[in-house]
C-alpha cells in the first residue's frame, strides 16, 4: 500500500546548514522533477548578494550555478561536497521518493512517498542516526488522502485554499493572479511558481507518479 509521510528534518548537519547559519532569514524550496546534475533549489527570503555570499563560503556545497530568478527568490543547481549529509540521497537510498520539499527556520518539511510503511519507519531510523531529529507531522495511505492534502506544503495548501476563496478558479475569474497576489502579500511570479508547484505535487501524489516520471511528457508540450 503506498503511503505519503510529512516529516520535519532539523538542517543542521544537512548540505545546507551553513548557508541556513549564514543567512537566518533563507527560505528553500526544491524544485520537482530534478534531472540535472545536483539539486535545483528555490532560495529567498534574503537579497541575491546575501544568499551569493553564503553559498560561496559553505565549505558543504562543491558547486552552485544560477538557473534562473527574478527579483524575490533565484533558482540554483546546487551539488554538495561529498562529506557533506544528503538529505535527498539518504531518502532515495532508503526506498522513498521525495514529491516536495522545503525548508525554513532552519528546518525542512518533507512530503515523502513510500512503497511501504516499513519504508517510512526505515527513513525515520536512518534520519535519527544521522542525527537529523525527525518529526512525523502525518503519516497516511494514498487510499485514504483528499485531494487538497496530496504532497502539498502548508504554504502550497493555503495558497490553493485562498486562490478558491477569492473566485481564481471560477470560469470567469473573479480575480486576476495579480490581485491575488497582492492579496497574499507575495509577487506575481512568486505566486505563479508556487501554483505551479502546487499543480505539480497534486498531479504526481494523484496518479501516483514520481516527478521523474512526468519529464517527457512535460517537455513534449513546452516544445510543442
Amino acid at each position: 500500500m503506498t503511503s505519503i509521510v510529512n516529516l520535519e528534518i532539523s538542517s543542521e548537519g544537512t548540505g545546507l546548514a551553513e548557508l541556513f547559519e549564514s543567512v537566518p532569514s533563507l527560505a528553500c524550496e526544491a524544485e520537482a522533477g530534478v534531472v540535472s546534475d545536483g539539486y535545483d533549489l528555490w532560495l529567498s527570503g534574503a537579497s541575491k548578494d546575501e544568499i551569493e555570499s553564503g553559498l560561496a563560503d559553505a565549505s558543504t556545497i562543491e558547486d552552485r550555478t544560477l538557473v534562473n530568478g527574478s527579483e524575490e527568490q533565484w533558482l540554483y543547481n546546487v551539488t554538495f561536497a561529498p562529506d557533506a549529509i544528503d538529505l535527498f540521497e539518504v531518502v532515495l537510498e532508503e526506498g522513498g521518493t521525495i514529491l516536495d520539499a522545503s525548508a525554513s527556520g532552519r528546518s525542512w518539511n518533507l512530503n515523502i512517498r513510500v512503497q511501504e510503511r516499513s519504508d517510512a519507519s526505515s527513513i525515520h531510523t536512518r534520519l535519527e542516526e544521522l542525527d537529523l531529529e525527525p518529526t512525523v507531522i502525518r503519516l497516511y495511505d494514498t487510499s485514504d488522502e483528499t485531494g487538497s492534502q496530496s504532497g502539498l506544503t502548508q504554504n502550497q495548501y493555503e495558497t490553493l485554499v485562498a486562490a478558491i476563496n477569492y473566485g481564481y478558479f471560477e470560469i470567469p475569474r473573479d480575480v486576476s493572479m495579480q490581485e491575488l497576489s497582492e492579496e497574499l502579500g507575495v509577487s506575481h511570479q512568486a505566486l505563479s511558481e508556487r501554483l505551479r508547484r502546487a499543480y505539480r505535487s497534486l498531479v504526481t501524489s494523484e496518479l501516483d507518479v514520481s516527478p521523474e516520471e512526468t519529464e517527457p511528457a512535460l517537455s513534449s508540450t513546452l516544445s510543442d
